[in-house]
């Protein structure tokens, strides 16, 4: 072998994407891919974005093992690959639109031809690296079915405040996503709180015979819930179980990006046992007022040095109710006087509650209550008391039969009594 045909076989392939896009148009694909995008990893090259041309559009490719994002934007361009240092890209990017009104940089021409960058007015070469490096994803799951994206929004924004961040429990740091039939499923938990919302699917195959789940990463779709929030298109689902032999993936397709998962390891819980079809009370409250007092009782805990306090929705004697924060010595609690909350009974009788409580962790409580932003009111459904207090999970819904495609179900604070 030659000495020079020894430097050509070690020599990394040249970058050969050819294309002209506008400069918004890049700005935000880049964007999205950035959530697929392997910052930390050790491989150079899986820290670029892949930039594949032809065919009168630009195709962005990141992957960084776990999530890959692939985003298509339609413009003029030649057959060819290059793959770009992914943060220096987008510096690069935002640097040419210095000194231009938001409206000229949106609209300004951006053309990459291998690894120059050019506008009308600057041309820069940015750090190329190995192709041969880049380890490519796994191929998208085909959609089964199609959701409403609002829809499909407004439920996992129910849902993801319930989801783990204990990287150690890493099968409760995600959203189960069930499709079986004509509705796809979402479910969270953190061991104290549950929550669940379902979504009507449109079938695009011939429906699996038996539901098909999958945990999708909840820090992931907390990233696709804030870059797409005004995404108003239908979003494909695709899911691959780890009933099959192939790698468990998630895909969500919306619009001219595809977002693809590998599916967490392990067995969600098999959860719709715990929530409860009997009560004694349902509680039916103005949802306002209840946030107002939470809030007043979350601040009053960490004003008086009782950062980690409940808050109690407390009945008197007479029933009346009020909700309070929990400070202080059982002797000072007694003086401690709430915000009073007027409500109705959907569920039981007045003498079912007086005198009865059910404590809460502020925090999860206006987390669940925040859910419910749509309704007036919400309905609170206490399973059972015991010494004065709830200490069965207490389940919050917005119709008072507990029955509508949201439910939130949360672990009461449980207080040893005096002794």
């Amino acid at each position: 072998m030659s000495p020079a045909t020894a430097t050509s076989a070690q020599s990394p392939a040249k970058p050969t994407g050819d294309m002209v896009l506008s400069h918004g148009q890049l700005t935000r694909a880049l964007k999205i891919a950035d959530l697929g995008s392997a910052a930390k990893s050790p491989s150079e090259a899986q820290r670029g974005v892949l930039v594949e041309t032809g065919r009168h559009r630009a195709v962005l490719t990141t992957f960084d093992y776990e999530t890959a994002v692939s985003v298509s934007v339609p413009g003029r361009a030649r057959k060819g690959v290059s793959l770009l240092h992914l943060p220096q890209f987008q510096k690069a990017l935002a640097a040419m639109a210095a000194g231009e009104t938001k409206t000229q940089a949106e609209r300004a021409e951006v053309s990459l031809t291998g690894d120059l960058l050019s506008t009308e007015h600057l041309s820069v070469p940015l750090a190329a690296l190995d192709l041969e490096e880049f380890t490519r994803p796994p191929e998208p799951v085909p959609a089964m079915a199609t959701v409403d994206a609002k829809a499909f929004f407004t439920e996992l924004a129910r849902v993801l405040p319930a989801a783990g961040h204990d990287d150690t429990l890493p099968l409760l740091t995600s959203v189960h996503l069930s499709l079986a039939g004509q509705t796809l499923t979402l479910a969270a938990t953190d061991r104290y709180r549950l929550a669940e919302g379902r979504v009507a699917a449109e079938a695009t195959v011939q429906p699996p015979a038996t539901a098909v789940n999958v945990l999708f990463s909840a820090d992931v779709l907390s990233a696709v819930l804030k870059q797409f929030k005004s995404y108003d298109g239908p979003i494909g689902v695709g899911l691959l179980s780890d009933q099959s032999s192939d790698i468990p993936r998630a895909t969500l397709s919306l619009g001219d990006t595809t977002i693809t998962v590998r599916a967490r390891d392990g067995k969600f819980p098999t959860y719709a046992s715990f929530f409860p079809n009997e009560f004694v009370a349902s509680v039916h409250m103005d949802r306002a007022t209840l946030v107002k007092a939470a809030k007043k009782g979350r601040a009053m805990t960490q004003a008086v040095g009782h950062k980690h306090s409940p808050v109690t929705l407390r009945w008197d004697a007479e029933a009346a109710l009020a909700l309070a924060p929990v400070v202080g010595s059982p002797a000072d609690q007694d003086r401690v006087k709430g915000m009073n909350i007027p409500f109705t009974l959907a569920h039981g009788a007045a003498e079912n509650v007086a005198g009865m409580s059910v404590r809460f962790n502020p925090a999860y409580l206006l987390d669940a209550l925040e859910a419910f932003t749509s309704q007036e009111t919400v309905t609170v459904h206490v399973q059972e008391f015991e010494e004065g207090q709830s200490r069965k999970p207490v389940l919050l819904s917005e119709d008072p039969t507990g029955t509508d495609s949201y439910r939130h179900l949360l672990v009461p604070v449980r207080l040893d009594p005096p002794q």
